[in-house]
């Protein structure tokens, strides 16, 4: 290990020594701003031998993200575990030293995929990692756009309708302790037939939570949401109350037509301005009193080239609110095509369909049987009394961000005042997504504690 040590530090000198960095970052740049670095240089200084391990190794860590440092963060890492640590196991050390509920779990594979028939239409990809006979929890994936960190994935990561689940969705669970069960939505990431909008209701998502929970023969388990994520998972609690063990909720959304309008039609709009004239570009002034319907018919266009300067439209503006901060080469990568289209128009599918009462008479009949009077669920109808009734002994903790424009704050209090039993946490440096510092504290804190109910 030593040896791979020195021979790691020669290699990143002749690429400081050249000028070269991974990505083309001048490597003479990289002890100089590396955080790790200068914090283990700072307390080293300061004689406070027994933090180097806990905060060095963390700020490495989050470093090992970042391409450009690639050859440095290892180096460090290893050099730092040599001589912080002595313990019998290496993961044991590394959770120790690295102060693990501060941030998520490493990277892991699952150790099964499969692909589950739910309809005629329609077949679900799953996949399960972590340890086989731990206790389960299920990810229920929502539907803004959440960039990850730079090394964990080449792809935006998407969620919710038309979106999927991601590597890094793995990463929020103890994998020693929980059976970790992630799944794509209907029409969404590699379930197939892609961006199918038929037979795609939140009453089938529903269903098919059920089909997967029986499929993995799997009695109860843990159900983790955001955003779009945390409309569902409530849906799944409050009709299976029974077999739910716990609801871990972020970004909380109930699709009610105050919070779709706040985001799509007037709200955020006054937040980002310029961001908001490209949201408009596509639509001409005389149809933007209704901005997701104008969309829609847009996206359902007979001609290819509209369809795509929409879906790239929408996703641009949900790019702009997916974080406090949110670096414009992220908003740059709106442009990929690939997935663009699929998920504007499943997405866009859910919302319209949520604010617009049901024409079609087998659809008004479906409404009548599930209690539904107007779009997928009444309006409010996750909050209201006997909804929450049903879910409150089930221990709860919703994590909201205090700036987070997508699902604003007054929707996760609306639900804390409806559910007092819940525990609300307020992140006060946090937008909407899950990567965000505090906000990934706070979740894998919560999934720390829940994984001890049986």
């Amino acid at each position: 290990m030593r040896q791979l040590v020195k021979t790691l530090r020669k290699v990143e000198g002749k690429r400081q020594d050249t000028g070269q960095g991974v990505g083309g970052e001048p490597v003479g740049l990289t002890r100089v701003f590396c955080p790790g670095c200068v914090q283990r240089g700072r307390m080293v200084k300061a004689g406070v031998q027994s933090e180097v391990g806990n905060d060095a190794i963390r700020w490495h860590f989050n470093e090992l993200l970042n391409a450009h440092r690639l050859i440095h963060t290892v180096t460090c890492l290893i050099e730092i575990y040599i001589s912080e640590s002595s313990r019998a196991s290496s993961l044991q050390a590394f959770r120790t030293l690295t102060n693990r509920p501060s941030m998520s779990y490493p990277p892991i594979e699952p150790f099964e995929t499969g692909n589950l028939k739910v309809s005629d239409i329609h077949t679900l990809y799953y996949e399960v990692s972590g340890k086989e006979d731990g206790n389960p929890v299920i990810f229920v994936h929502g539907w803004h756009i959440d960039i990850p960190e730079p090394g964990y994935s080449t792809d935006i990561q998407t969620g919710g309708p038309g979106g999927g689940t991601d590597v890094t969705d793995r990463t929020f669970f103890n994998p020693e302790k929980y059976k970790i069960i992630l799944f794509d939505q209907r029409g969404a990431g590699k379930s197939t037939p892609s961006a199918c909008l038929e037979e795609n209701t939140t009453w089938d998502l529903v269903k098919d939570m059920e089909l997967l929970r029986e499929k993995l023969n799997v009695e109860k388990w843990h159900v983790f949401g955001g955003s779009w994520g945390s409309t569902l998972s409530l849906a799944y609690a409050q009709s299976h109350p029974d077999r739910v063990k716990s609801l871990t909720l972020r970004g909380i959304c109930t699709l009610r037509k105050s919070e779709l309008r706040f985001f799509y039609q007037d709200g955020a709009s006054h937040l980002f301005p310029e961001a908001w004239d490209e949201y408009l570009a596509p639509i001409p002034e005389d149809e933007r009193d209704d901005l997701m319907k104008a969309y829609h018919r847009r996206l359902h266009s007979d001609d290819e080239a509209t369809r795509l300067i929409a879906a790239k439209a929408w996703i641009k503006w949900e790019m702009w609110a997916s974080k406090l901060y949110v670096d414009p080469k992220y908003i740059a990568q709106a442009e990929v095509a690939k997935f663009a289209l699929a998920f504007a128009l499943v997405e866009n599918h859910y919302f319209v369909n949520e604010a617009r009462y049901f024409f079609l008479l087998h659809a008004y009949i479906e409404a009548l049987i599930h209690g539904l009077f107007q779009g997928f669920m009444r309006d409010g109808q996750i909050l209201e009394k006997q909804s929450i009734d049903k879910i409150r002994h089930i221990p709860t903790v919703i994590i909201q961000g205090r700036y987070d424009v997508a699902c604003p704050a007054t929707t996760a209090y609306a639900l804390k005042k409806a559910f007092p039993e819940a525990t609300l946490h307020i992140v006060p440096d946090a937008g909407h997504s899950s990567r965000e510092p505090g906000t990934t504290k706070l979740l894998v804190e919560t999934t720390d504690k829940f994984a001890d109910i049986l």
